[in-house]
């Protein structure tokens, strides 16, 4: 460990910090309906599309028209997909001439993006046309990461309305969203990638020529756009099979930590939205905060472990820490902060090879999912999973002062504490179950390029990345089968969607309730002492699901 690598990474906290309450404000200003300084431009778009869809953005919505209207408009997402995949060799732009997807693989990765985790079961510059990575990925990677805001919204209007039975309106929601907060940042963000070096055309893939003189052809496309939005809504699919550690996806230092700022920058800011909205900014400070120690605890391990190396190179005199699977151009420092952010947000760009990581090392990207990505998460879904454990934290502090738990005036009770557990328990279900049902099944071992203990782990990373919606893989494994296609889909879906429906219920109870001011024995949610006790019952809560999975097998998911 260096110096120098820890002033990268204490100046990149500075800097999410630094961007939490101007953005915040302005998130706050759109979602609830106030004038920006973008209005005049765009308010005239958004009341056009309002016009086309028939929607009455004076109307506003319960909790289950919400929630139904936000399922029927993924369903049209997956159908997008899938046809455009199962057809992409009969549709213009496809200068590859890339073929038919086959339906298996078509299916997951339609499920994939719609719930935004953006796994790839196959190598995109190789697999896909031009128009499917933007008309069905990119489209899906502004409009998942927009669902994930707007459901963090609705369920701080629950906690901030009184007496109410309506918890705001998703098509204005995720309009707005779209509209104001996206599509401004990505436009901005997509020229300065452009600059770093990163492709933006549609021409036909480049023939070079090696010193060898041989022919090699050079994958290039529509890049830039994509990358803007993978990494702002915290998609994390890449245009190349590489991910963020190509050269087209991200050619310097420069974008790299560009890139790791704005994986963290919309969910760090939801706090102070919460914060703001509730009409107390201090608890929004306060998750921050519980999300800060969290992060920072991964960071120190991450970067101790890959800085440390591996003990046998190291007893042969080759020190120097491990470098095997990362790029030299970021280094160890970018690349295990890297691993930590994407996999605290439900990113799964990466820009080094997590299966290539020391023991301790890869176990914190594991770790990290397994704690359902509440540490900043993924775009609003890291939000909405902090408040569950918040709702639980109240809950245990209710419990050992014996009385009625209370947050930002409003009581805790049996509904909201059983829908929480609901929500968090899906989680460990979906991966540590589907982890036994690959052990056993002999066509899935098959599909292991290293046996043992670390291809247990390798399983278990994918079904973990999979139902927290990341999509990050340790690899190791031939995923593009007819069973990891299906189980991975089954585990994408339910790991977002069966944890939605929950906190949505809680966001309408909530909202029902009437507001109560504080009094001498409320338990105070705005300093160290609440911090602790939110950061012990993510631990406790995460290490009940995360310790299941070392009994499934041999050493397993810390071992390499």
């Amino acid at each position: 460990m260096t110096v120098i690598g820890w002033i990268q990474i204490l100046l990149y906290c500075a800097i999410i910090v630094a961007l939490v309450p101007p953005l915040g404000w302005y998130m706050t200003r759109v979602f609830n309906g106030e004038r920006t300084f973008l209005s005049p431009v765009l308010r005239p778009v958004e009341r056009g599309l309002y016009r086309l869809g028939g929607v009455d953005d004076k109307h506003e919505q319960h909790w289950l028209t919400y929630t139904v209207a936000m399922l029927l408009f993924h369903v049209g997402g997956v159908l997008i997909i899938y046809a455009l995949m199962r057809f992409q060799d009969r549709l213009p732009f496809n200068p590859a001439e890339q073929s038919a997807v086959a339906s298996d693989l078509s299916f997951n990765t339609a499920i994939s993006f719609i719930t935004n985790t953006n796994w790839q079961n196959y190598g995109g510059e190789s697999t896909l046309s031009y128009l499917v990575q933007m008309l069905g990925l990119t489209h899906q990677n502004f409009l998942s990461a927009a669902t994930g805001i707007v459901l963090a919204v609705a369920l701080i209007r629950g906690f901030s309305r009184a007496s109410m039975k309506t918890v705001g309106n998703f098509w204005v929601d995720i309009t707005r969203c779209t509209l104001y907060i996206l599509l401004p940042i990505c436009i901005v963000y997509t020229l300065f990638l452009v600059w770093q070096g990163i492709p933006q055309t549609l021409g036909p893939y480049v023939e070079a020529t090696t010193l060898e003189g041989a022919k090699q052809t050079i994958a290039v496309g529509p890049v830039a756009s994509q990358i803007a939005i993978k990494m702002l809504g915290t998609n994390g699919g890449g245009f190349f099979n590489a991910n963020a550690a190509h050269p087209f996806e991200n050619p310097t230092a420069l974008s790299n930590f560009v890139q790791m700022i704005s994986i963290f920058a919309i969910g760090a800011a939801l706090t102070n939205v919460f914060g703001r909205m509730v009409g107390n900014q201090r608890q929004g400070w306060a998750i921050l905060a519980v999300m800060g120690v969290l992060f920072i605890a991964g960071v120190v391990v991450c970067y101790w472990a890959e800085a440390h190396g591996n003990d046998a190179l190291n007893a042969m005199g080759l020190t120097g820490g491990n470098m095997e699977g990362k790029e030299v151009r970021f280094g160890i420092v970018a690349s295990a902060l890297f691993a930590v952010i994407t996999t605290a947000a439900s990113c799964g760009a990466v820009n080094a090879m997590h299966d290539s990581f020391t023991a301790l090392g890869g176990m914190i990207p594991l770790i990290n999912i397994q704690l359902g990505e509440v540490i900043v998460g993924g775009v609003g879904a890291g939000m909405y999973g902090m408040l569950l454990f918040v709702i639980i934290s109240i809950f245990v502090a209710g419990l050992m002062v014996g009385r009625t738990p209370e947050y930002v005036g409003k009581k805790i009770e049996a509904k909201e504490v059983k829908m929480a557990m609901l929500a968090i328990l899906v989680l460990p279900l979906m991966y540590l179950g589907w982890t036994a049902v690959a052990a056993v099944n002999p066509q899935a071992l098959t599909q292991l390029a290293n046996p043992g203990p670390h291809g247990f782990s390798e399983m278990l990373y994918l079904y973990t990345s999979s139902t927290g919606n990341n999509g990050s893989a340790f690899a190791g494994i031939t995923a593009n089968t007819m069973f990891f296609n299906i189980t991975g889909a089954v585990a994408m879906f339910v790991g977002r969607f069966w944890m939605i429906v929950p906190a949505m219920a809680i966001a309408g109870s909530l909202a029902e309730k009437k507001s109560i001011p504080p009094s001498l024995g409320t338990f105070p949610t705005t300093g160290g002492l609440f911090v602790g006790l939110v950061v012990g019952v993510i631990v406790i809560v995460g290490g009940l699901t995360f310790f299941p999975a070392l009994a499934l097998g041999p050493s397993s998911s810390i071992s390499r």
